[in-house]
């Protein structure tokens, strides 16, 4: 047999034979419908598993940027109290241009020069910052003395309209977890992890 009959024969069986290269015998290139199945029960596993700690995620985060906005707030009202030498508030407002009792932190706040030391922002009190609240689905309520502001004097401290300390804890919750914004009798403010939501 001469080389080039078998190189003849040699092509003809190769055209025979399946894109594999094996004579006679089936080959796929691909997934069976099993193996695709197989592929996609565990990819909706790790989906399923993924997704609780990225929900978890999410609210710690909510809770931590609405803790350190309002924390920032009260940092900066105590600084300029000092500053100015003078009475300077930080209060609830859902408008951003006056003081609102009774509708919690998360609806936002004000921080203004008080001189008249009623926690009420008058005429012409400037507004030094304006807090836009908590994001969404994130409460915040303080306990009596902070249920509706925050007053520093020029020594940094923290006095009620009427003279006495004001000190306590305003609660910050989403989703069953919390933050705790403490104020202690200096009138130093500090964010704690947990509380009861």
């Amino acid at each position: 047999m001469s080389i080039k009959r078998v190189s003849v024969i040699w092509r003809v069986r190769k055209a025979a034979s399946n894109t594999c290269g094996e004579p006679r015998r089936g080959c796929t290139r691909g997934f069976s419908l099993i193996e695709l199945m197989i592929a996609l029960s565990l990819l909706s596993i790790l989906i399923g598993l993924a997704v609780p700690g990225f929900a978890s995620i999410t609210r710690d985060t909510r809770l931590a940027t609405s803790a350190n906005n309002l924390l920032a707030a009260l940092v900066l009202a105590r600084s300029e109290a000092v500053k100015r030498g003078r009475r300077v508030t930080v209060c609830t407002s859902t408008d951003g241009g006056s003081c609102s009792a009774d509708v919690g932190w998360h609806s936002g706040w004000i921080v203004f020069e008080d001189p008249d030391g009623d926690a009420l922002r008058g005429a012409g009190e400037p507004v030094l910052l304006v807090g836009e609240g908590f994001a969404e689905g994130v409460r915040g309520t303080g306990n009596g003395p902070l249920r509706d502001y925050v007053s520093y004097v020029a020594s940094g401290g923290t006095r009620q309209v009427g003279g006495a300390l004001q000190m306590g804890r305003i609660k910050i919750c989403n989703g069953g977890a919390g933050r705790r914004i403490i104020l202690n009798a200096t009138g130093r403010p500090r964010v704690a992890v947990g509380g009861d939501c």
